[in-house]
């Protein structure tokens, strides 16, 4: 896999677009900054034309004005995801200005009340289930009618930290992107045969604002949470751009298939997937989320001894 360094260098390195996404309408949530708008600049620069919507009105003007230098079609809107009316609305403002919507990236997220779960506000607790699994919830029900009709689509949504492990005294922040890759797999079984792939992607130890209030939490946030935000700020962490190119992957006809998995944009060997190694993916239990016992081991176990038999074989 490619280094961070190479990928910003493959995303930026030209002054010309890419054609990978010539002719697709995508919607990008939380474009104001950060991941969504490094994730709305690349799919703008690989040809396709974007929605990108916030709900800072100036941030997703910045967004929108970058995004027309790629020279594709954007616009942008500030809107709230948490808001039935109001992504019903952005929804219909795509479809009517650039005709469709072929992509949908679920980014938008907060990361709500840090501190144990008795000292949380629940006002606080519950806008941030809002936010973070009903916004993709009402999203991918509004943009999934268009989808079915032309009998393709691809949905991606931004997982993060506590989806696949216990993430203490960010208890709302976890559940929500824990409920938010069971939604992806769900979604993914209901749309599959109407060529829709819907994934998540874990982009990795970003220093987005998050990360400013994890530090500002201070010992809210527990000893071990700050000492890796405070390492995290020191190295630099994972640039979003990253991210971004593991969305368009997956928004591409490269990820053919491709549905129903939790990919980390930093760990995964994701840019070498061809399409043998991707049905293999789909033929297993990798990349979800699953209870670890026997029943749900035994087809790994399966294939790590089949593996090993390939290897001794070759071996030989």
């Amino acid at each position: 896999m490619q280094s961070a360094t190479e990928v910003v260098a493959r995303l930026h390195g030209g002054s010309s677009c890419g054609s990978r996404l010539r002719g697709k309408v995508a919607i990008v949530t939380g474009a104001g900054r950060g991941i969504g708008r490094a994730t709305a600049l690349a799919l703008a620069n690989e040809g396709a034309a974007v929605m990108a919507v916030s709900r800072t009105p100036e941030e997703i003007e910045q967004t929108a004005a970058a995004m027309r230098g790629r020279g594709q079609p954007v616009l942008g809107l500030a809107a709230d995801v948490s808001e039935p009316l109001a992504v019903e609305r952005l929804v219909t403002r795509t479809v009517e200005t650039f005709g469709g919507v072929h992509v949908l990236v679920n980014n938008a997220a907060v990361l709500g009340p840090i501190g144990p779960l008795v000292d949380n506000d629940p006002a606080a607790w519950i806008q941030t289930i809002l936010i973070n699994l009903v916004g993709p919830f009402l999203c991918s029900r509004e943009v999934l009618p268009y989808m079915i009709r032309q009998r393709s689509g691809k949905i991606v949504n931004l997982s993060g930290g506590g989806a696949a492990a216990p993430r203490r005294r960010f208890s709302a922040y976890a559940a929500s992107k824990a409920a938010l890759v069971r939604l992806t797999e769900t979604l993914a079984e209901e749309v599959r045969h109407q060529n829709i792939q819907v994934n998540a992607i874990a982009p990795g130890a970003v220093n987005t604002r998050m990360l400013d209030q994890v530090l500002a939490a201070g010992d809210l946030a527990g000893d071990l949470a700050l000492a890796e935000a405070r390492r995290q700020l020191k190295s630099g962490g994972t640039v979003p751009e990253l991210a971004a190119a593991l969305v368009v992957f997956l928004a591409s006809e490269e990820s053919g298939s491709l549905t129903g998995k939790l990919i980390s944009a930093p760990h995964d060997d994701w840019e070498s997937w061809g399409s043998e190694h991707i049905s293999e993916l789909m033929a297993a239990p990798w990349l979800t989320l699953r209870r670890l016992d026997p029943h749900t081991l035994r087809p790994l176990l399966e294939m790590s001894r089949q593996l090993c038999v390939l290897a001794s074989r070759v071996a030989v």
